[in-house]
């Protein structure tokens, strides 16, 4: 028979390397670059990235801003999880940098922007993101672009604020209610205390928002109509992520907006990274209709 001493031995080494996994899941699931990276990634280029913070009501943010502030400018919202550096390599994208000045954000509980702690709030969401658009907006244009979890955003963001935004570009946006799959069965577990410390805290945070998110979106259907910026929804088809049905909710429920809809048979949800040229011409398109004049160069 084991001695208490030697009993517990093993108890205490198999607790050791449980905990020793979690800490390698949190640092390998980060979905963000660190300061060091970003400058690195921004050495070779001519044009070269800020960072910035502010504090909103509590809530830290974190964004990058890329080049001339006369400019008109386009502001990046990632999806769930993620982190400004999802959208990376457009902020050194020389056609929009001729045309624009670039800005990608932590979006709340991501990045830089109180890491694991996600908000559940769309609309608080988008009003910790308003001072970047109240800071910058300077009588010029801006357009959100938001992908996944950040099409929703923009979204509110358009619905909250129509003064600050000119134009939208949603891409793979979960925005329907009703389309939203049915994940409670495991995403509410994992939203007790008990459970919730257990995820990395990139998926910790994306879980927090995710499970409240229909909620969230029935509270923005009767909101649909402020939208007056001129839109474009890009949706793949082979989309398993987001039902394609969000791309022919948003022509619907967009009323008193200009909304184009580009949709593709053999694509799927991850568009930044296998399709990025679509949402490079789709601001390059909302920037020669809305502002030809601005930079002739």
């Amino acid at each position: 028979m084991l001695s208490p001493r030697r009993a517990v031995k093993p108890l205490v080494i198999t607790l050791g390397l449980f905990l020793l996994l979690l800490l390698v899941m949190d640092s390998c699931m980060q979905f963000r670059m660190s300061k060091k990276e970003i400058n690195t990634f921004f050495s070779r280029k001519e044009k070269k990235g800020t960072l910035h913070t502010y504090i909103q009501d509590h809530q830290k943010i974190n964004y990058l801003s890329v080049g001339d502030a006369i400019l008109p400018l386009i502001i990046f919202v990632h999806g769930s999880p993620g982190s400004l550096s999802a959208f990376i390599d457009f902020m050194a994208d020389t056609a929009l940098l001729k045309r624009a000045q670039l800005i990608s954000v932590d979006r709340p509980g991501f990045g830089e922007s109180n890491f694991g702690y996600g908000v559940k709030s769309v609309k608080r969401q988008a009003e910790v993101l308003k001072p970047i658009l109240e800071k910058h907006k300077s009588n010029r244009p801006i357009i959100l672009v938001g992908h996944s979890m950040g099409g929703p955003v923009i979204a509110r963001m358009a619905m909250d604020y129509p003064e600050l935004v000119d134009g939208l570009v949603i891409v793979a946006g979960s925005i329907a209610p009703d389309l939203e799959p049915n994940e409670t069965w495991f995403r509410a577990p994992l939203a007790t205390p008990f459970l919730r410390w257990i995820l990395p805290r990139s998926f910790r945070a994306s879980n927090t928002e995710i499970y409240h998110l229909k909620p969230e979106l029935q509270d923005m259907l009767p909101l649909w109509g402020k939208i007056k910026a001129r839109t474009i929804v890009i949706q793949g088809k082979k989309d398993v992520l987001v039902d394609p049905g969000n791309a022919d909710f948003a022509k619907r429920m967009m009323v008193n907006a200009d909304v184009e809809l580009v949709l593709v048979d053999d694509m799927n949800h991850f568009v930044p990274w296998s399709h990025p040229q679509l949402i490079r011409n789709a601001l390059l398109k909302l920037l020669e209709e809305e502002i030809p004049k601005v930079n002739p160069n």
